[in-house]
């Protein structure tokens, strides 16, 4: 962030990385942006659910999105309210079958989401031929805002 944007120079007024996840758990809707192979920008709304320090989201293998992921990897996901910001860098892949706990975990959690849009898929529903494609979201780093510029805070994940 550039001098004077408010950074703050201690921990005072910095965000909880507890807080600024609790908005991934709970947002309906995350912007992700990619890049085409031309090198030109792809951005498009995704459902998904923020589980075990990641997005889970569907994605079947034609569209442009996951096709713009198997030469390049690295996305940017954002959340769609500017106010209250949360921005995280990082990269997505198609994910391995979740398995029954984790397939469980993540039906429940899109149909606690996305049940009453008619989106409540079985825990198996990844799992076999034919199945549906799952993503997963890695993060690599984050900024995020709720008052912005007092406490504009980074963060950075392993």
């Amino acid at each position: 962030m550039p001098d004077g944007y408010g950074v703050p120079e201690s921990d005072d007024g910095l965000l909880a990385w507890a807080d600024v996840e609790a908005r991934l758990v709970e947002s309906p809707q995350y912007w992700l942006a990619t890049t085409r192979p031309d090198g030109r920008p792809h951005v498009v709304p995704r459902w998904g659910v923020w589980l075990d320090g990641g997005l889970f989201y569907d994605g079947a293998p034609t569209t442009r999105h996951v096709r713009n992921l198997t030469t390049n990897q690295a996305c940017t996901l954002h959340l769609e309210d500017g106010w209250h910001a949360v921005v995280v860098e990082g990269t997505s892949s198609p994910a391995a079958p979740p398995g029954p706990e984790l397939g469980a975990r993540i039906a429940a959690e899109i149909g606690r989401k996305y049940g009453e849009r008619g989106y409540s898929p079985e825990p198996d529903s990844w799992e076999g031929e034919g199945a549906g494609g799952l993503v997963r979201f890695t993060p690599i780093k984050a900024m995020a805002w709720f008052d912005f510029p007092t406490d504009v805070t980074r963060f950075t994940f392993d």
